[in-house]
């Protein structure tokens, strides 16, 4: 039987009779709040010479960052999607993306041109 070195069910012995087995965390950070972020704003072209905003360092749990993105899209009036843990707009939207996330506290930097 091969065994998976990630393999969740792993038997951990000790002979320490004070050792307290810990799970790790799950890996997302806790959701800072907007005082505390900076938000960088920038312009990407994608395929066919179409131009995407993008959003970068938000510092928390996915379902935070995705709700954020919804409002972004709802905000701006286009599509958009949350993958890799940056939010994509589309269309040239930073001027209002940056108005709407400082008046949600958010600090923004501009990135790039």
């Amino acid at each position: 039987m091969k065994k998976n070195s990630d393999d969740k069910n792993r038997i951990v012995f000790s002979t320490n009779s004070s050792f307290n087995f810990e799970e790790k965390e799950t890996g997302q950070p806790e959701t800072l709040p907007a005082s505390k972020q900076t938000l960088y704003i920038s312009l990407e072209w994608l395929k066919g010479g179409k131009t995407a905003t993008v959003v970068e360092n938000f510092i928390g749990e996915l379902s935070a960052l995705e709700d954020l993105g919804k409002q972004l899209k709802v905000k701006c009036g286009v599509g958009g999607t949350v993958k890799d843990g940056v939010i994509i707009i589309q269309g040239e939207q930073r001027d209002k993306a940056i108005a709407y996330l400082n008046s949600l506290g958010y600090k923004t930097k501009k990135k790039g041109g």
